[in-house]
């Protein structure tokens, strides 16, 4: 059965109806999980058997039958790995129907369902009796319920209501327990993620509103491959303090709860950031641990298991603080069912209530952490003052067509005194860029037109936006306000140009890598599942990545195949372009001689490293299967790229071939 569906569409603009399968939107889930990333994380999986192993050897050394419950089982691999180590019998609960369909599936290949039972429900819904989803309860509590937060998937709740209904008093837990880690740290890379900077544009230096400088910020976790923040690019104001454990094999509580975490500051500076992670113990005595630390805390950084599925968190104080080399301090977490935050406190202050940070100058509600990092990022802002500065005269009547942007503020300074704000939040906009006029105490004339424009003027930047060309969305507004444009009017940017360059990533593939088997178990349905959902449509669209993550190698050179003229109207045919010869970015022409790239940042080198903004997402397309290339130049890269202008979207395919 198939039905309209409205989708905004972030390239036009437009609401597009579309003609969806029933099953469209669990396909899409299912292609963009990552399942296989957990699968390929052979130290998760090692150390969950060993767990696995011991718990199941203390619970028949104690002469009892062994009952395993497995919540949030995915694929069914750890209830498979009980019953290999000699479980009695196992029931595996899975939320997701198609997953656990998948999971019956698997069990079913490896000879273990008349030992596991996949219960299609969410744990909380389990019941236990002669009638119920479990005969018993059980006596080992296996569980992966756990992300980058720890207990951001609900895994508290999860845990309070299994010891209340499903499983025994004495019962065994794998993992046996978290610990949570943190280190309070001065970061200006981090930082301004979080605050945005004083500017210098022309003499005037533009301070932030005081609104947004006492901001506490938003609360949520920012969620990073940490591993990939050189470590001179922060300093550690105190050491890696352990904030909580929680002990799963007994009752546990949901219940909102704070930690405090007493040391003295090793080095003078200016707090700001928390970076944060957690490991598991597998077992009672913290024999098998399972640990996110970041490659720069391992002694051998080349012993480090790569894994994007639990990654390490980045937390960012209300407000900055001064310390002093030697100050008692007080570093406070708190959380609630699903989520964490922190605080820091001075001695003379240990009994004052940590509170929850919340935005009150909308800022942080409108711009993510890489937008602030963006809007901060002063190489990136000469380009724009420069390119402004050459075309802006004391009689422009300027047009800004981005969200959240500070050109107008910068078009202002440099002489523009007519300028208009068009955008998804322009309220927002506009009273940030009074109350920074007004911090200067310059007067200020933002207004809507009834002249001509002659400066059409964009980052461009959408909150909508995910992949590069959905900034595309600047030419449909310059095509819809053309009649508005004075017939010499200058568009900025003038164009934008489409880059792509083949890539040999060295972790990142992972999550698209099929498994075939794991730990020994057969597990290639759940590839065949998810490689159905990816043909769906998802194998044939790129998807957004933050790349200077997620390190690869170069194997092309750069090459430019789309370039969209903004200063012409969208065409009415597509554009496309056929080239014999994938990562995939914009670069935008601001003028003839000032461009600026949304992907790489330097030349690629030699050895084919590649450096990243860090701002944006940039596309990746993967091949479905995996193409050997030399990197030296000798194969070439086949495209086929075709902007359809009625849709905004971009059509590809690539493929590699010999000389």
């Amino acid at each position: 059965m198939k039905t309209f569906c409205g989708r905004a569409n972030p390239t036009t603009g437009a609401l597009d109806w579309v003609e969806e399968s029933e099953e469209y939107d669990y396909h899409q889930e299912i292609a963009r999980s990552c399942y296989a990333d957990m699968l390929h994380d052979k130290d998760r999986n090692e150390k969950y058997y060993q767990g696995i192993r011991a718990a199941v050897s203390r619970v028949k050394a104690r002469g009892e039958r062994v009952v395993v419950l497995d919540i949030g089982t995915g694929t069914g691999l750890l209830s498979m790995m009980a019953v290999t180590a000699g479980a009695d019998y196992c029931y595996a609960i899975e939320v997701f129907k198609p997953m656990a369909q998948a999971a019956t599936c698997i069990v079913e290949r490896n000879g273990f369902s008349d030992k596991i039972k996949v219960i299609n429900k969410h744990s909380t819904e389990v019941t236990v009796g002669p009638d119920g989803d479990m005969q018993e309860r059980a006596n080992i509590l296996v569980t992966e319920l756990f992300d980058t937060e720890l207990i951001g998937e609900g895994a508290l709740p999860s845990y309070e209501h299994a010891h209340m209904h499903l499983v025994q008093a004495d019962c065994e837990a794998v993992p046996h327990r978290a610990t949570v880690y943190a280190q309070l740290v001065e970061s200006d890379m981090l930082w301004k993620w979080s605050q945005l900077q004083p500017i210098e544009v022309d003499g005037n230096k533009l301070l932030p509103p005081p609104a947004v400088v006492k901001c506490a910020g938003a609360p949520s976790v920012c969620d990073i491959q940490l591993s990939q923040v050189p470590p001179e690019s922060f300093t550690p104001l105190g050491p890696i303090c352990t904030m909580f454990r929680v002990d799963f094999s007994k009752p546990v509580s949901s219940a909102a709860q704070s930690y405090t975490a007493q040391f003295k500051a090793q080095t003078s500076g200016r707090a700001q950031v928390v970076l944060s992670w957690w490991d598991i113990d597998m077992d009672p005595d913290g024999n098998i641990v399972c640990t996110m630390a970041p490659s720069w805390n391992y002694s051998d950084p080349h012993t480090y298991p790569w894994r994007d599925h639990w990654m390490q968190s980045v937390y960012f104080l209300p407000a900055e603080e001064n310390v002093s080399e030697g100050e008692e301090l007080n570093l406070i977490i708190s959380h609630d069912d699903y989520s964490l935050w922190y605080s820091l406190t001075h001695s003379q202050n240990i009994n004052m209530a940590p509170f929850r940070p919340c935005c009150t100058c909308q800022a942080h509600l409108v711009w993510t952490r890489p937008r602030f990092g963006e809007l901060n990022d002063e190489q990136r802002t000469e380009s724009y003052v420069n390119a402004l500065r050459s075309i802006l005269k004391p009689d422009s009547v300027c047009l800004s067509v981005s969200d959240g942007s500070l050109l107008p503020i910068f078009a202002y300074l440099l002489g523009s005194k007519k300028i208009s704000v068009t955008n998804k939040c322009c309220s927002f906009e506009l009273s940030i860029h009074q109350r920074i006029l007004k911090k200067k105490h310059i007067s200020h004339d933002l207004i809507f037109f009834t002249l001509q424009i002659s400066v059409l003027m964009g980052e461009p930047y959408f909150s909508t936006s995910l992949l590069p060309w959905h900034s595309l969305f600047f030419w449909y507004c310059r095509t819809a306000v053309a009649q508005l444009l004075h017939p010499s009017a200058t568009i900025l940017p003038r164009a934008a140009t489409l880059y792509i360059i083949a890539v040999e990533f060295q972790d990142l593939w992972r999550i698209r890598a099929a498994c075939g088997t794991c730990e020994g178990f057969d597990v290639s349905p759940m590839d065949e599942m998810i490689q159905r959902s990816l043909d769906y449509r998802e194998s044939l669209e790129a998807e957004p990545h933050p790349l200077w993550e997620y390190p690869c190698r170069a194997l092309t050179k750069p090459r430019p195949v789309l370039t969209f003229d903004f200063t012409q109207c969208v065409p009415e045919q597509p554009v496309n372009r056929h080239c014999h010869g994938v990562a995939l970015w914009m670069e935008y022409q601001l003028t003839e001689d000032i461009t600026v790239s949304m992907g790489l940042t330097k030349p690629v080198r030699e050895e084919g490293a590649c450096e990243w903004n860090p701002h944006r997402k940039q596309g990746v397309f993967f091949f479905r299967s995996v193409r050997e290339m030399s990197g030296d130049g000798r194969e070439n890269l086949s495209y086929n790229l075709t902007f359809e202008p009625h849709t905004g979207d971009i059509k590809m395919n690539f493929s590699v071939t010999e000389p």
